[in-house]
């Protein structure tokens, strides 16, 4: 698509993040695999710190300098740690936990939605001049996404439980994580696709999912 370098780091970032959480909830209203949902989540999750760094210094390596070393610390600091301490307060914390755990996704969308705010207000000037582009370049990535997902549970013999979940969770990534490392390595222009996936893929995520719920997962 021919994008300048800092979109187009932007775009390979996003896809090189660990699949999201909303992820497991789109395939549970599709009526998808949801333990196979959260397994794949959760592994993808704790390789991130090692595979998201050398993919992108794989794939975008030739478009800018890419600081692997570093990414990985930023991840093991703002994924890895946090899912650690997240289960150990689980583990000794159970009833307090059990009372503010409805208010936790509600937490979480208010901080991803403040990150979003913060990039899109660092680059308007810039999303005005890039928006067409940049979201023509989240839809087909999505698209994809969600597509090969599917296609590769079906060429793997998966039922359709599992192809719907894996569509998912090939296709929604964690925008946010993604959204933080580009604006931390690159610049707020490269952290732009990953503001504007995080809108999208939960809008595409959810039409999705309504349409393969009214359809038999047998």
């Amino acid at each position: 698509m021919h994008l300048p370098p800092e979109l187009a780091v932007g775009v390979i970032l996003v896809g090189c993040a660990p699949s999201g959480t909303a992820s497991n909830v789109m395939a549970y209203l599709a009526k998808g695999d949801v333990a196979l949902s959260v397994a794949v989540a959760t592994v993808s999750t704790l390789v991130a710190p090692l595979v998201t760094p050398a993919l992108t210094l794989l794939l975008a390596g030739s478009f800018l300098n890419v600081d692997a070393s570093g990414m990985v610390l930023d991840i093991v600091k703002t994924v890895l740690i946090p899912v650690i301490l997240g289960l150990v307060v689980r583990l000794f914390l159970a009833k307090a936990v059990a009372k503010v755990l409805p208010a936790l996704p509600w937490i979480s969308a208010v901080v991803i939605a403040a990150i979003v705010a913060i990039v899109v207000a660092g680059s308007a000037a810039k999303l005005a001049a890039a928006g067409g582009i940049v979201l023509l370049a989240v839809v087909l990535h999505n698209g994809f996404g969600l597509g090969l997902g599917y296609l590769a549970g079906k060429l793997g013999r998966l039922d359709r439980r599992a192809r719907r979940a894996l569509a998912f969770e090939v296709g929604m990534q964690n925008s946010g994580l993604a959204a933080t490392l580009a604006a931390a390595h690159f610049s707020p222009l490269a952290a732009l696709p990953s503001a504007v996936f995080s809108v999208w893929h939960n809008i595409s995520g959810a039409v999705v999912a309504a349409w393969l719920a009214r359809r038999s997962a047998s």
